[in-house]
C-alpha cells in the first residue's frame, strides 16, 4: 500500500471515530443534562468534558497528523468546543457515507458485469460511473473535513496568538539564561585548562630553560635543553587544544564534513562517520558551530564514561533540519541532566533545536540533536 493511501485510510478512519464520537456525545449529554441544574453537576461535566477532550487529542494526533499544543491551565474551552464539533463529526459521517454508498455501487457494478448475464449494460455501466464519482466526491471531501477538523481543534483548544507570543517570550527567555550559564561555564573550563595544563608547562619549561643556562656541565645543559624543547612542544600541543575546543578553525575554512571527520581521527576510539548532506547544502554557520560541538561532546563523554569499543556519528538532512545522532555501544545509563549533556541542550535549544538522549541501562546510548536550518 502506497504513503497516500494509507494516509488516507488513517483520515478516514479518525473521521469516522469522530462521527462515532459525536453519536455518543449527544446521547450522553441528553443523559446528563439535568445534572446541569446543580454546581456539582456542572463541575462533574466540565470534568467528563475534559476527558473527552483529551481523547479528541490523541485522535488528532493519531489519526489527522494535528497535534494541538496545550492551551494553558483551566482555560481550554472544552464544553464550548465539543458542541462545536458536532455539525464537522456529522459532516464527516456523510462524507464517509457517500464514499461507502460510492463503493457499493462500484462493486455491484463490478459484480453484474462480471459474474451476471446483463440485459442492461449502459445502466451497470452508468451506476458504475456514478460510484466512481461519489468515491471522488468523497475523497475530496474527507480532506476538507480533516482541516475544518483540525482547525477548530488548534482555534478552540490550542493556545491563543497572545498565548502563543507570550510562552515564545518566556522560552527565550529561558534559553537566553541557559546560553549565559553555558557561556560561563565554557570560560571557567578554559581558564582551568589554561591554569593546570599551559601554563604549568611553561612555568616548567622556563624553569628548565634557567637551570640550563646556570649549568656548567655542557652535556647537561644540553640534556635540559632537550627536556625544555619537549615540554614546548607539549605546551603547543595543549595550547592547540584548548583553542580546538573553543572554535575549531577547521570549521570555517573547509566546513561541518571536514571538521567531524577531523573529530574522528583525533579520537581513540573509532568513530565511523556517515555524514549524509549534499556538499553544495550551505548550513548556517550556528547550525554548523552546535552540530560540531554536539558531535565532539557527545565523542568525549563516550571516551571518558560509556566503556564503548565503536561510536558512530550520522549527519542527515531532511525537511530543512539537520539531524546528528551519535551512537555507542557503551553500558548506558547517561544522565541528561548531567553538566555535559544540559550544556548541549541548553545549545541546541538556543537554535530552537532539540536534544534527545537515549541510554537505558546496559546500553546502547544514542544522542540525538535536531537543529533547524530556516
Amino acid at each position: 500500500m502506497s504513503l497516500a493511501a494509507a494516509t488516507a485510510l488513517r483520515t478516514a478512519a479518525g473521521l469516522a471515530l469522530g462521527a462515532v464520537a459525536v453519536l455518543l456525545e449527544a446521547v450522553a449529554a441528553l443523559a446528563v443534562l439535568p445534572l446541569v441544574a446543580w454546581p456539582r453537576g456542572r463541575r462533574a461535566v466540565t470534568a467528563a468534558a475534559g476527558r473527552v477532550v483529551g481523547l479528541e487529542r490523541w485522535r488528532l494526533d493519531r489519526f489527522l497528523g494535528v497535534r494541538v499544543p496545550p492551551y494553558g491551565p483551566g482555560r481550554a474551552r472544552t464544553v464550548p468546543y465539543l458542541l462545536a464539533r458536532w455539525p464537522i463529526g456529522l459532516l464527516g459521517g456523510i462524507v464517509l457515507g457517500c464514499a461507502a454508498i460510492g463503493l457499493a455501487y462500484l462493486g455491484f457494478a463490478l459484480a453484474g458485469w462480471l459474474f451476471v448475464d446483463l440485459r442492461e449494460p449502459l445502466m451497470v455501466v452508468l451506476g458504475g460511473l456514478g460510484g466512481l464519482l461519489l468515491l471522488f466526491l468523497a475523497g475530496q471531501g474527507i480532506g476538507q473535513v480533516a482541516r475544518m477538523d483540525g482547525a477548530l481543534a488548534l482555534r478552540m483548544l490550542g493556545p491563543s496568538q497572545a498565548d502563543a507570543l507570550e510562552a515564545r517570550i518566556a522560552e527565550l527567555a529561558a534559553s537566553r539564561a541557559e546560553i549565559m550559564d553555558v557561556v560561563h561555564e565554557e570560560r571557567r573550563r578554559i581558564e582551568r585548562d589554561l591554569h593546570d595544563g599551559v601554563q604549568q608547562r611553561l612555568v616548567a619549561l622556563g624553569m628548565l630553560i634557567g637551570r640550563a643556562r646556570r649549568s656548567q656541565d655542557p652535556e647537561r645543559a644540553a640534556e635540559l635543553l632537550f627536556q625544555a624543547h619537549e615540554e614546548s612542544r607539549r605546551a603547543l600541543a595543549e595550547l592547540r587544544e584548548v583553542a580546538w575546543r573553543v572554535h575549531p578553525a577547521i570549521l570555517d575554512q573547509a566546513g561541518l564534513r571536514t571538521a567531524l571527520e577531523a573529530v574522528a581521527e583525533r579520537g581513540p576510539l573509532p568513530v565511523r562517520l556517515d555524514y549524509a548532506v549534499a556538499r553544495d547544502r550551505d548550513l548556517p554557520k550556528a547550525v554548523e558551530t552546535a552540530a560540531y560541538f554536539v558531535v565532539s561532546e557527545a565523542v568525549t563523554n563516550v571516551v571518558k564514561h560509556a566503556g564503548a569499543s565503536a561510536v558512530e556519528v550520522r549527519v542527515t538532512w531532511e525537511d530543512g533540519e539537520l539531524d546528528v545522532r551519535v551512537r555507542d555501544d557503551g553500558g548506558g545509563g547517561a544522565d541528561p541532566g548531567g553538566s555535559g549533556l544540559a550544556g548541549l541542550a541548553s545549545r541546541v535549544a538556543a537554535l530552537d533545536g532539540r536534544l534527545v538522549v537515549d541510554s537505558p541501562a546496559g546500553g546502547p546510548t544514542e544522542i540525538r540533536a535536531v537543529l533547524p536550518c530556516a
